[in-house]
């Protein structure tokens, strides 16, 4: 969707805290794409749906890290 150096580094504590929110939460992974897409809109930034819910499952397999978060964000966010 969007080139990586359009999509901000998001801090790391940021990153980390939706990353515990996406752990703790007992939500599937239609809510928990709808949480990283309203991280992203709260940062200015869309998101496809169907590439969101891609990408959580992708998070969730490999427990990702801030790194991989992201580098999962960049490939589904577009600057609005």
């Amino acid at each position: 969707m969007a080139s990586a150096s359009r999509i901000e580094k998001f801090p790391v504590a940021e990153l980390s805290g939706l990353r515990t929110e996406l752990l703790r939460s007992s939500i599937d992974s239609w809510q928990a794409a709808e949480l990283v897409t309203t991280f992203l809109s709260g940062r200015g930034y869309g998101a496809d749906r169907a590439m969101v819910r891609e990408a959580v499952l992708r998070l969730e397999a490999n427990s990702c890290k801030p790194e991989c978060m992201q580098s999962e964000l960049e490939r589904v966010a577009y600057v609005m």
